[in-house]
């Protein structure tokens, strides 16, 4: 069904899943970002990943402003796999210390929210 000009999305179907976590993190390049993403999800530890290339960080590290071309990979997850997940992302990244942080989703569409936390739960039963 399409939604008609003028509706708006559909904000009355959302839902509030603190159970559902959003992975960022930043990496030396694509190659990296899909070793990392495809390891995370064959070892049921995210449901999906998508790599966004050719982003600019600058940033201070060892007291010189720095600029490097990274990619970033936004991963989701649900919140027992999320702390399992960014320990294996510090075991796969050759950063010293890399960037990893997590964030509780506020919400979003349920279908979405329960697919993702079936396809990261599943794993745990096995």
């Amino acid at each position: 069904m399409n939604r008609s000009e003028g509706e708006t999305p559909m904000t009355a179907d959302m839902t509030v899943n603190p159970s559902a976590h959003m992975i960022y993190a930043t990496v030396s390049s694509r190659d990296e970002a899909l070793k990392i993403a495809k390891a995370l999800l064959e070892e049921g530890l995210i449901a999906c990943a998508n790599i966004i290339d050719g982003v600019t960080s600058v940033y201070r590290w060892e007291g010189n402003t720095e600029t490097d071309t990274e990619s970033v990979v936004v991963m989701k997850t649900a919140a027992d796999t999320c702390e399992a997940a960014l320990e294996r992302i510090s075991e796969l990244h050759s950063y010293d210390t890399p960037c990893a942080v997590s964030y509780a989703m506020s919400g979003g569409l349920p279908d979405y929210l329960a697919w993702l936390i079936s396809e990261t739960r599943s794993t745990l039963k096995n």
